[in-house]
């Protein structure tokens, strides 16, 4: 059984989500919440999502460049491949969907490492955002490009500091 609570944050109101196992879900402030608000947490009552919710507000302001937080994700074997990749991109930094791609079978893949990037159900802990098109175009994410720019470009900002 799930659990969520509702985290406010500069970017606006993001729900996280854990199991008994992990942190499961992250969901943008223009996602709808995957749950009904009346069976929402107060997330300082769920020792999990309290840290996780403090974690993401330090990645916010700067503080923290990584997540260190036990996970509850379930994907493909492929899925989890393209995630376990993700968390290599180094805060600060980019890659392209082929180049990705190279390191879980082949430039061919690059539409499948798409799909993997779009069904990441962690957003920001796992960083999809610094996922880009060929030409260094943005292309597809979860929260809408303004966000996604909204995320690299904070840490761009906070890469030297």
């Amino acid at each position: 059984m799930s659990i969520s609570a509702l985290l406010p944050t500069p970017l606006g109101p993001f729900t996280l989500t854990a199991d008994e196992h992990g942190l499961c879900g992250l969901s943008f402030p223009a996602e709808a919440p995957p749950v009904a608000p009346a069976s929402l947490v107060a997330i300082a009552g769920h020792p999990l999502l309290h840290e996780a919710g403090q974690q993401l507000l330090a990645y916010l302001d700067g503080s923290r460049r990584s997540f260190d937080l036990p996970l509850s994700i379930q994907g493909t074997a492929f899925q989890q491949a393209v995630w376990e990749q993700l968390r290599t991109i180094p805060y600060g930094h980019i890659l392209t969907y082929g180049e990705l791609a190279e390191r879980v079978g082949g430039r061919q893949k690059a539409r499948a490492v798409g799909g993997a990037a779009h069904a990441n159900p962690l957003a920001i802990v796992i960083p999809c955002h610094r996922l880009i098109g060929a030409g260094g175009k943005l292309t597809g994410f979860g929260g809408g490009l303004p966000m996604k720019q909204t995320l690299l470009d904070l840490e761009a900002k906070f890469l030297g500091t």
